[in-house]
C-alpha cells in the first residue's frame, strides 16, 4: 500500500488526506497545532478564528456531496456587509446573484456613484469570468494556458493599470473596492488591477453561513478522516525534510521521524522550501492580522461589518513601515453569543509577542470598536501575527504578496527539487481562502495518485432554496 504523509491538517491538508485515503493510500497526518483546522483553530478551543461565513458554495456543496453528506444548508447573509464611515453614512450592498437585481444596492449610493458601482462591478464579473477556468478551476496553468489566457482575456485584466489607480470611485467608495484585494493578502495600494475580480466572488455570488461555522467542518472532515483509517499525529512540529536523488525520504520532528513514499506539504510554501534546505522567494509577503475573539453577554445575531478608518492609506502607511495601525480598518463578524473583530497587521511576529503589548493594542482595538459599535463583551481573547506565525512564515495569512502582475500568479504545486511532493494550500494555486485551500488539497494530491482533476463544481453557480 503507498504510503503517504500529509503536512498540515487545515484545510488544504484535510481535503488532502481525504482523496488519498479514499483512493487506497494509507495516509498520516502530521500538524504542529493540537486540533485539525490551521488558522481557524488558533485561540478559543470552541471559537473558529475567522467568521463563520464562506464564500465560493458550489464548493463546499460538491465536497460534500464527493463524501457522501447531506448538502449543507448554507444560507446567504442579508446584506454581504455593512460599512460603516466616520461620517455616519452607512452601505450595505446585496450580492447580485442571491437578490437578482442590482437596484437594493444602487438606490443607497449618489446617481454618479452608482453608475462608478455598476461599472466596477461588471468589471469585476468580466476578470473573474476571464480568470477562472485558468487560474482557479484547472490545474496550475503552464506556458500554452497563460498564453491562451493573455490571447483571450488579458486585456480586460488591465494589466500595465494599479488596482488603487484602477477603482478610483471617491473618497467613500475607493476604500469599498481596494479591501477585496486584502481577501488574498495584498496591500491594496500595491496590487495589480487584476486582483479587483476577488470582488465579485462576494458582490456576486455572495457570501454564505456555513452551519457550525469553519471548526465544526474542520471536526467533521476529521471525523471522516479518521474513518478512512488516517492517522493524525497532532503536536508534531517539521523540523527538516531528509532528501536523496531528488525525493523526500522522511520528516525530522520534533516528535521523532516519519518516512513515507509520498510527501503533501500543506504548510506554507515557504516553510517547505526552509525544510527542503531552500531559499524562499525574497518577495515581500502578504498582510498578517490581529484579531480578537469576543464572548457577548446576549445574542447579536449574525452580521459582518467594515468600520472605516479616517484615512485609509494612513492604514497602509503604518503596516509598509512595520507598525501595527494606530487607526485600522475595523472587520467586525457576529455570530450571536460570539464576535471576531480582525484588522490588517504586518507580517512580522515580533508584534504581540509578549503579553503585554498584545493585550495593549488589543484593548486599544477594542475601544475604537466599542466607540463606533458598543458591544456587550463579557470576555476576549487576543491573536497577534505572532500567533499566525504558527502556521505560516512571519504569520502571513496567504504566503508571498500578490503585489504586480507576475506576483499575483500563485505558484504551482511541483517543486523541482523534490519530485514526490506536492505543495498545496492558500500559499500556491489557486490561492487563498477555505474554498480555494480545499480545492487545491483535494487536486493537488490527486495529481500524486494520477486522479483525474475535479472542479468540485466551482465552475458552477450555486443553486439554494434560500435564494
Amino acid at each position: 500500500m503507498t504510503q503517504v504523509a500529509v503536512i498540515g491538517a487545515g484545510f488544504a491538508g484535510l481535503a488532502a488526506a481525504l482523496r488519498l485515503a479514499r483512493a487506497g493510500a494509507q495516509v498520516t497526518v502530521l500538524d504542529a497545532l493540537d486540533r485539525p483546522g490551521g488558522k481557524a483553530a488558533l485561540g478559543y478551543a470552541d471559537f473558529s478564528s475567522g467568521p463563520t461565513v464562506v464564500t465560493m458554495p458550489q464548493i463546499f456543496a460538491a465536497l460534500h456531496a464527493r463524501l457522501g453528506w447531506n448538502v449543507p444548508d448554507l444560507t446567504p447573509a442579508h446584506p454581504t456587509t455593512t460599512y460603516h464611515a466616520l461620517n455616519g453614512r452607512t452601505f450595505a450592498p446585496e450580492a447580485l446573484n442571491v437578490v437578482g437585481s442590482l437596484e437594493p444596492t444602487l438606490a443607497q449610493l449618489s446617481p454618479s456613484e452608482g453608475r462608478r458601482y455598476r461599472q466596477l462591478l461588471l468589471a469585476a464579473r468580466q476578470m473573474y469570468s476571464g480568470a477562472a477556468g485558468t487560474f482557479l478551476f484547472a490545474p496550475p496553468p503552464g506556458a500554452a494556458q497563460l498564453a491562451r489566457y493573455a490571447f483571450k482575456a488579458g486585456r480586460q485584466a488591465a494589466p500595465l493599470t494599479p488596482l488603487a489607480r484602477y477603482v478610483r470611485s471617491g473618497p467613500f467608495l475607493t476604500p469599498f473596492w481596494l479591501r477585496f484585494a486584502t481577501y488574498l493578502g495584498a496591500d491594496p495600494y500595491r496590487a495589480p488591477a487584476v486582483l479587483h475580480n476577488i470582488a465579485w466572488v462576494e458582490l456576486g455570488d455572495g457570501i454564505w453561513h456555513l452551519p457550525g461555522g469553519l471548526l465544526a467542518l474542520a471536526e467533521r472532515l476529521y471525523r471522516e478522516a479518521l474513518r478512512h483509517h488516517v492517522r493524525f499525529e497532532f503536536g508534531t512540529r517539521v523540523q527538516h525534510l531528509s532528501t536523496h536523488g531528488g525525493r523526500v525520504l522522511g520528516a525530522h520532528t520534533s516528535r521523532g521521524a516519519f518516512a513515507a513514499d509520498h510527501w503533501v506539504s500543506a504548510a506554507d510554501r515557504a516553510l517547505t522550501l526552509g525544510w527542503l534546505g531552500q531559499a524562499a522567494s525574497p518577495s515581500p509577503r502578504g498582510v498578517s492580522g490581529f484579531a480578537l475573539q469576543l464572548r457577548l453577554r446576549e445574542d447579536l445575531g449574525q452580521g459582518h461589518n467594515i468600520f472605516w478608518p479616517a484615512d485609509y492609506a494612513r492604514e497602509w502607511h503604518d503596516i509598509r513601515a512595520g507598525h501595527l495601525p494606530a487607526d485600522p480598518t475595523l472587520y467586525l463578524h457576529l455570530d450571536g453569543p460570539r464576535a471576531f473583530l480582525l484588522v490588517n497587521a504586518p507580517p512580522d511576529p515580533a508584534l504581540g509577542h509578549s503579553p503585554e503589548s498584545k493585550n495593549d493594542y488589543a484593548r486599544h482595538l477594542l475601544g475604537r470598536l466599542q466607540a463606533r459599535f458598543p458591544l456587550p463583551v463579557a470576555a476576549w481573547q487576543a491573536l497577534a501575527p505572532a500567533d499566525y506565525a504558527r502556521t505560516g512564515l512571519g504569520g502571513a495569512l496567504y504566503g508571498r504578496a500578490p503585489h504586480g502582475l507576475l506576483g499575483s500568479l500563485r505558484p504551482g504545486w511541483q517543486l523541482p527539487q523534490a519530485r514526490n511532493l506536492v505543495q498545496v494550500g492558500g500559499t500556491v494555486h489557486p490561492g487563498g481562502g477555505v474554498p480555494l485551500s480545499l480545492l487545491s488539497g483535494w487536486n493537488g494530491a490527486g495529481q500524486l495518485l494520477h486522479l483525474d482533476y475535479d472542479s468540485l463544481n466551482g465552475e458552477h453557480p450555486f443553486q439554494s432554496a434560500a435564494k
